[in-house]
């Protein structure tokens, strides 16, 4: 049976299940998930490293600040979660060599926090001269002292939907409708409302994920700083924003399970409460475009032109993207989140 085949399967078996547990099936199904078969960078989505490798470079530059306000530590975990191609470590290790040297090389113990094993053997070729580890969750990383860089991770952690009807909160859940098709639909019982009274038919969505998130890095005993870059809202808790996409087109979350990417916005605004909740220090949430400008993007931006002048309106246009507020610069934002004590973040 393919994955929708089962997921039918289950539901038939023991009733609709909810949408948090419908989109970790659908996306890390060991057998038949998205990001576990058939990862789809570049296909049916595409990134900031993938657009400008202006991106990497600069997160490369921080990684290397960020080192020295650590202590240039003669050993750190250099992390990154969620690298799908690797294009992303890869600008920044060429970038951190040259502004850190072998130095901060030499320091670095690379880690990839990727379950696939698909995944794992494509980054083990290409990063096979730094000899990386790999973990399948961020609380199997060593304990050390740590940089982690996770770009477009936090929107992949399934999300509770909760929708408010007949005056009350109800969950969204994944089951079946009268040809026995996949169909999203209300729980029968009612949950303790996620905020508050509501409208009917408005929508909030809770990523539990992010919980366990600083959980783990709060049980770390030695310093870290992490930088986490994503979409969504910093003022608000996203509501119903459960999107699917394949080949570059937006389609029903629904549609051929464990083929199409799932995303949901961020709640930066409750992660940053979580972190400080937990006694780390936060900086941000920042709009990216305001972050990457404060780590210098004008001037690479220069730089690059400057040497490559036959490609000067490609290269503008593919970091536009990355800054400008109508583009990714406003709607995509970073938060740094580190252990007690440390110097202010580059960018922040």
């Amino acid at each position: 049976m393919n994955l929708e085949q089962r997921l039918m399967r289950l539901i038939e078996t023991g009733g609709p299940i909810p949408l948090s547990t419908y989109m970790q099936l659908v996306l890390h199904d060991p057998q038949d998930g998205y990001y576990a078969a058939r990862p789809g960078i570049g296909r049916d989505f595409i990134t900031a490293p993938e657009t400008s490798q202006m991106f990497g470079e600069l997160i490369g530059l921080w990684l290397v600040h960020e080192w020295r306000a650590l202590g240039k530590p003669a050993e750190f975990r250099l992390v990154e979660i969620g690298p799908g191609r690797g294009q992303l470590m890869l600008d920044t290790l060429r970038i951190a060599g040259a502004a850190g040297g072998a130095e901060f090389l030499n320091a670095a113990r690379l880690t990839f926090v990727e379950p696939s094993p698909v995944m794992r053997g494509a980054l083990e070729e290409m990063f096979a001269p730094m000899t990386p580890h790999f973990a399948a969750a961020l609380a199997q990383v060593p304990d050390g002292p740590m940089l982690l860089v996770a770009n477009e991770y936090l929107d992949c952690l399934p999300a509770r939907q909760f929708r408010a009807a007949e005056g009350g909160w109800r969950e969204c859940v994944v089951g079946l409708n009268g040809d026995g098709r996949l169909a999203f639909g209300l729980a029968a019982d009612e949950p303790s409302p996620p905020h508050g009274t509501a409208l009917a038919g408005e929508a909030v969505e809770v990523q539990t994920g992010l919980d366990l998130v600083i959980a783990d890095l709060a049980s770390r005993r030695e310093a870290f700083r992490t930088l986490f870059i994503d979409y969504g809202p910093d003022d608000r808790a996203p509501g119903d924003t459960l999107r699917a996409y394949r080949e570059g087109r937006q389609v029903s979350p629904l549609e051929t399970p464990g083929m199409c990417d799932l995303t949901v916005d961020v709640d930066f605004g409750r992660f940053a409460r979580l972190a400080a909740a937990a006694g780390l220090d936060v900086a941000g949430p920042a709009p990216q475009g305001m972050f990457l400008l404060g780590l210098g993007a004008q001037a690479r931006l220069g730089q690059l032109i400057e040497a490559n002048p036959d490609d000067a309106e490609v290269i503008f246009q593919a970091a536009n993207r990355l800054i400008d507020p109508k583009e990714m610069g406003a709607r995509f934002k970073a938060v740094c989140v580190s252990s007690p004590g440390l110097a202010k973040p580059a960018g922040f």
